[in-house]
């Protein structure tokens, strides 16, 4: 069995995949989100949603689309700053979350309540203008795994030995270049995403935001992970118990968004982001007036969201935006 149809059926099966049985989010579950860090976080997302709103002429309604919403935390911090920030958006978002979990789409409508439209696909949303947010969406789509042996490339395919599932070699597959050793990580089905995305801005027009783990350019290795209870486990351990994810190639999602019809993709860590959306000055802002351990909880917050050495650097933020507008992000 190939790699990408073993994240498939851990993640996604109707019955036993890990997402359609669970929520995997908070200290109870099995890893953390940005969103469920800090408000911060989402709040900063909705102030570059209110000012690629403004750079697009502030149509009214505009889609409003977040891909993998999690529990809903980050769409309803969004809101909330618009409501404060951008009555304008507020009034004209129309809210669309792409998710096929039902117990996260339980969690989302708890949290948001009903006015917001679920979706199974993007193509599924309506036509019309969109902002789009996809925060740790993409490094949760299945990937494919290549290694090269003995000058020819295989498909790293899952097996039994000794009665223990393994990651073994395959076929031979079409590929060139690299030594002996190297592992590349095909992602056909996220260009597939990210192009379909690229159409819809260039038909439409609008802008997306993409946030994830992963890589600036293209380069071989294994980042096939799998977590439980917020530790790293064998990726064979427990089949459909697991959160299986890897590491995203920006590089690539790029080229799909602009093979789709996206302009001005531009990506940054998570850091330059966040700093230039004024990560800082907010935090301040919540700390003033607050007692000492609730101002150590905001700095804990915001460095575990920005330091180089935490989330900062390993994030990556991609924009892109439909022919025509400015740029992609409402900074120099």
């Amino acid at each position: 069995m190939a790699i990408d149809r073993y994240m498939g059926l851990c993640l996604g099966h109707p019955q036993y995949g890990y997402y359609v049985t669970r929520d995997p989010l908070g200290e109870k579950g099995d890893f953390l989100t940005a969103p469920e860090i800090s408000q911060v976080f989402g709040e900063l997302i909705g102030v570059w949603a209110a000012a690629v709103w403004r750079t697009m002429g502030e149509p009214d309604p505009v889609c409003l689309v977040e891909l993998g919403p999690g529990r809903g935390t980050l769409m309803a911090d969004m809101l909330r700053t618009f409501k404060r920030a951008a009555p304008g958006l507020a009034a004209a978002a129309r809210v669309h979350l792409v998710e096929t979990s039902p117990v996260l789409r339980e969690r989302q409508r708890q949290l948001l309540g009903p006015a917001p439209q679920w979706h199974a696909r993007l193509e599924d949303v309506p036509d019309g203008p969109m902002i789009l947010i996809a925060n740790e969406f993409f490094d949760a789509i299945p990937i494919r795994q290549i290694e090269r042996r003995d000058g020819r490339w295989h498909e790293r395919v899952l097996g039994l030995a000794m009665g223990q599932l393994a990651i073994g070699l395959g076929a031979p597959v079409a590929a060139t270049g690299g030594e002996d050793g190297d592992i590349r990580e095909p992602a056909p089905a996220r260009s597939g995403i990210a192009r379909a995305i690229g159409a819809r801005l260039a038909r439409h027009g609008g802008a997306a935001l993409l946030i994830d783990y992963g890589h600036f350019e293209s380069q071989p290795g294994d980042t096939l992970q799998a977590m439980r209870g917020h530790r790293f486990v064998p990726v064979t351990e427990a089949p459909g118990e697991c959160d299986l994810t890897s590491h995203v190639d920006f590089e690539t999602l790029g080229k799909a968004l602009a093979d789709g019809g996206a302009a001005g993709c531009q990506t940054l860590s998570q850091r330059q982001f966040l700093i230039a959306m004024g990560v800082e000055a907010r935090v301040a802002q919540l700390a003033a007036g607050v007692d000492a351990p609730t101002r150590d909880v905001l700095a804990r917050q915001q460095a575990r969201l920005a330091e180089p050495s935490q989330m900062g650097n390993l994030f990556k933020v991609l924009a892109a935006t439909s022919p025509g507008l400015e740029r992609p992000y409402p900074f120099p």
